[in-house]
């Protein structure tokens, strides 16, 4: 196995097919999607790192190349969340709360020191960080566009009463903003007690001690914390504003 936590063969092509398969078997008998979504975004994961891997070969050996990748991660999480909330039109906005949680959070990890200024830890650690604004900010501004809609009722009251628009919007919307947040502060709570993170495994596997692993792990989660916390506060700004709207 030599230092890689699975064995890479035939064996392991066949069982992600079969995980495929189940994926897909789940999705249709229970009829929550078509399970075609699911083999697409299967075939895509392969063949997207099996290139990622390639390519990081090819670009990590300099400054310039470590900045264009980090700046293609970051631009591909825009236009996912932009399709999520309201498509591709807004793409420039839903990227805004990406950009405010990453920037000061990459920023303040490679300063301080504690992550080393080199492409083997920066490109990693961004693209977690990236990942996770990403994933809070399409589901505040989902959610906050769908309980707009639903309490649209709500809405017009508290206009009714004088309220701004920003300002009704956000009394609908605060509450709903946690629950883009409790999958990151769920795994920091649980963190060792019901699983252990991909970062505190790998550095395990690098050779770091456990305390050294330990403490990669915890800098992770609490880096993925303030930065999805920031994502989520702007994108509830911006749909209040009716910067970010629904494809509607």
């Amino acid at each position: 196995m030599s230092g890689t936590p699975i064995e890479v063969g035939p064996a392991l092509a066949v069982l992600l097919v079969l995980l495929t398969v189940i994926a897909s078997a789940a999705m249709w008998f229970g009829r929550l999607g078509t399970s075609r979504v699911v083999a697409v975004a299967a075939v895509r994961a392969v063949l997207q790192l099996s290139v990622v891997s390639l390519v990081i070969t090819a670009l990590l050996g300099s400054a310039w190349g470590t900045a264009l990748f980090v700046l293609v991660m970051f631009s591909v999480a825009g236009w996912t969340s932009a399709q999520r909330i309201g498509g591709r039109r807004r793409a420039a906005w839903a990227a805004a709360p990406i950009a405010v949680g990453v920037v000061p959070v990459l920023s303040l990890l490679l300063a301080s020191g504690v992550v080393p200024l080199r492409p083997i830890a920066i490109v990693p650690i961004a693209g977690i960080i990236i990942g996770g604004a990403m994933t809070a900010t399409s589901l505040a501004g989902r959610r906050a566009l769908d309980e707009l809609s639903n309490r649209y009722g709500e809405y017009e009251a508290g206009l009714s009463i004088g309220l701004m628009p920003r300002d009704a919007a956000l009394e609908i919307n605060r509450r709903s903003a946690w629950q883009a947040l409790i999958p990151v502060v769920d795994q920091t709570r649980t963190v060792g007690l019901v699983t252990l993170p991909g970062a505190f495994v790998g550095a395990l596997l690098g050779g770091a001690s456990p305390v050294q692993a330990g403490a990669v792990q915890v800098l992770i989660l609490l880096a993925l914390l303030a930065a999805e916390s920031l994502a989520v506060l702007l994108t509830l700004e911006l749909v209040a504003r009716g910067r970010i709207r629904g494809r509607g």
